[in-house]
């Protein structure tokens, strides 16, 4: 049973049917699922979650598809971890990992998105998937369409990080690398998807697809004990996943499944490409493209599709933003990695050099609750820190050899 009433332009609020739209016909304006909140009270209860298996479609009523869920179905459910040595270090009373850098199968919150936007791509009737792709999502499409025996065409700057090539070409996509940035990338992307009959998941079944990061949030809720932090700090590239945090808060307690929330919002940004955080700053509703130079590559979009609405949701809860030097992501992922046993790629790197920055700096209370979202795993991203982490002692297989390298 679907709960979807249709799309609502974010915008001007004239409303579509369920179909493959994302602008308004009218003011061009993007495009949201609207829900029957009525209805789903009747059935998303407490209970009724706890009792469904451990993964992202136990909040299927708040999830865009009409059927039953034919993708994701081992995804989400990831860890929320009580970081006590973090917490320690960073001087503060209680402080989370929700942590998607163990998601499945391609290890980020993008498994989440792609898991919706397959399912509805196929009640649609297509047959070929693509996405436009700092890296992370392109292992996401790749690996799921090939367990969905889809077609998938997947576009990535030509700079990107071996690791994240290397896990979108061994599932045998068509990857194709542009010699541009990931704007130029998408732009291109949306002139292709203009042309051919393809599900591009990103963009013209992006309001189906951009639901599915709910997900992140509902479960951040239900595994803090069905209540709100009373802070979290998102990363922020295309702005889509701290709007979708926000809105999962917003619907659980629509929903009746927490009671309040006194929530704030932070962003996250990269120095090199942080036009949401300066939009935030200075207080101007104006998103600035910027040309992208960091290290954090999955962050790296200069003119986020939903940066105006990312710093809507951050002024609406309260919160604040924060943007890192590459140093300072280097120094936070080898933080969190010799703390809590967790290897993030760049965007937790930013994620948790931001919060940092916002913890020494007052923005952040250091007696409140605090979630950090890390979403993508080191092992995509070692060109960051192979330089910085030292070498391994080598030695003879001798016990002096051992002493004399390395010590009694």
């Amino acid at each position: 049973m679907s709960f979807v009433k249709g799309l609502k332009c974010r915008e001007c609020g004239r409303h579509y049917p369920k179909e493959v739209l994302y602008v308004c016909e009218y003011c061009f304006g993007p495009l949201e699922v609207v829900y029957d909140y009525e209805k789903i009270k009747e059935t998303l209860t407490k209970e009724a979650v706890e009792s469904r298996p451990r993964n992202m479609w136990r909040y299927r009523e708040l999830l865009p598809i009409d059927g039953k869920p034919t993708d994701g179905l081992n995804s989400g459910f990831t860890p929320f971890v009580e970081a006590k040595n973090l917490a320690k270090a960073l001087g503060v009373k209680e402080l989370y990992i929700k942590d998607d850098s163990v998601d499945h199968p391609t290890l980020s919150f993008k498994d989440r998105v792609v898991a919706v936007a397959l399912s509805k791509a196929k009640e649609f009737g297509f047959n070929t998937v693509a996405c436009a792709s700092t890296g992370n999502l392109a292992n996401s499409v790749a690996s799921q369409a090939a367990a969905a025996r889809l077609k998938s065409y997947i576009f990535i700057p030509a700079d990107l990080e071996m690791g994240k090539v290397i896990g979108t070409l061994i599932y045998k996509p068509t990857l194709i690398a542009v010699e541009g940035n990931y704007d130029e990338v998408n732009r291109l992307c949306s002139q292709v998807a203009a042309k051919y009959k393809w599900a591009f998941v990103n963009i013209n079944i992006r309001p189906y697809y951009a639901e599915g990061s709910k997900t992140y949030g509902y479960e951040i809720l239900e595994q803090f004990g069905w209540k709100a932090p009373r802070h979290i700090v998102v990363p922020c590239a295309g702005g889509s996943l701290i709007t979708k945090i926000w809105k999962a808060i917003k619907e659980f307690k629509e929903v009746g499944l927490i009671d309040t929330y006194k929530t704030k919002i932070y962003a996250a940004q990269a120095n090199g490409c942080a036009p949401i955080v300066c939009a935030i700053k200075e207080n101007s509703d104006i998103i600035k493209p910027v040309k992208p130079n960091t290290i954090a590559k999955s962050l790296a979009i200069g003119n986020p599709a939903d940066g105006f609405y990312a710093a809507s949701t951050v002024r609406e809860s309260g919160g604040w933003a924060e943007s890192v030097t590459d140093e300072e992501i280097v120094d936070a992922i080898k933080l969190l990695a010799q703390t809590e046993g967790i290897f993030t790629e760049t965007a937790g790197g930013v994620t948790l050099g931001a919060a940092k920055n916002l913890i020494e700096s007052g923005r952040i209370p250091k007696d409140e609750s605090i979630v950090v979202c890390i979403t993508g795993n080191g092992l995509k991203t070692q060109e960051a820190v192979i330089d910085k982490i030292g070498n391994p002692i080598k030695i003879k297989p001798t016990l002096s050899s051992f002493e004399e390298k390395v010590g009694k």
